[in-house]
């Protein structure tokens, strides 16, 4: 039986784990160039984690100054196979309170100019994107979040499933923005979790996301207009309950990686094998390699 590789990608506020054993720092080389920063992996239980910081230490990167094709292509490398993002994100929902998780199953992209697939210069791909999310690995964050929130006393909902919104940044939303993305029907609004998702599909890395909610954006006219300010002061909490998760959800993950994921490249690279040049086949090797020597 293989070792269960699990990624965890930290978003805002969210810079290292707790509890891990066995920890050392990782320095990967891309041919995409470097990713956010250093690789932490160490043991949790009977699992391998690897974590990385999407902003890096200290968030010193815009949302759409991350290197996502770095970012997992490396944890590719190191054998991930199981990728949580961890993301702040405005709800666009009144029942989604500040502080609340939401694992969301959508996503809605309005990001431009970041390159979101490994593929291109001489070969091509499409893989199947319908359903984003790993519904093992959602199902299983679920699961562990409602164990923690009921550790917790219930002091925060988790809410299954909704559409995570991704916009460019910056900036936050212009009112107007906000009450159309609501319109659309839309339930969480972030800044970072595309291409990431698209590049983990590519990989055949099984992917979900636990966006913790910090605020209203702007739409909510009972509340505060969303700020740094308070941002910060609802993620103390929900990086503390994000950890604990973290930690709930290695026993419910299972050690065979077999989920929609697993095989996404079968029969999605449309390129003859024999036009495809040995400088790419090498650069994709960790990507390809189960598809084309």
């Amino acid at each position: 039986m293989s070792e269960r590789v699990i990624g965890v990608i930290g978003g805002s506020g969210i810079y290292g784990l707790d509890g891990l054993t066995e920890v050392n720092e990782v320095h990967v080389h891309t041919p995409f160039g470097p990713p956010s920063g250093p690789f932490v992996t160490g043991r949790l239980g009977d699992a391998k984690l690897v974590f990385v910081a999407r902003h890096d230490r200290g968030h010193r990167l815009l949302p759409h100054e991350i290197n996502y094709r770095a970012n997992i292509y490396a944890l590719k490398t190191l054998g991930v196979e199981w990728l949580i993002s961890l993301s702040a994100v405005g709800s666009m929902r009144e029942e989604i309170r500040p502080g609340d998780m939401v694992v969301v199953d959508q996503f809605f992209d309005r990001t431009h100019g970041r390159p979101s697939t490994f593929f291109g210069d001489g070969i091509a791909a499409h893989v199947s994107f319908a359903d984003p999310v790993s519904p093992i690995l959602s199902g299983a964050l679920f699961s562990a979040a409602c164990d923690v929130s009921a550790a917790e006393g219930s002091s925060f909902t988790v809410h299954r499933g909704g559409t995570y919104m991704v916009m460019n940044g910056p900036q936050f939303s212009t009112r107007a923005e906000s009450r159309i993305y609501r319109h659309w029907g839309v339930d969480v609004i972030g800044m970072t979790n595309m291409p990431e998702a698209k590049l983990a599909r590519e990989a055949e890395i099984s992917y979900a996301t636990v966006a913790l909610a910090t605020d209203y954006d702007c739409w909510h006219e009972a509340e505060d207009d969303v700020s740094v300010e308070g941002v910060l002061a609802v993620m103390k909490k929900n990086v503390d309950h994000a950890r604990k998760v973290i930690t709930e959800v290695i026993s419910h993950i299972p050690a065979q990686h077999e989920c929609i994921a697993a095989n996404a490249l079968d029969h999605a690279i449309m390129t003859d094998p024999a036009l495809i040049s040995e400088e790419t086949k090498r650069r994709l090797a960790p990507i390809i390699k189960k598809y084309i020597t």
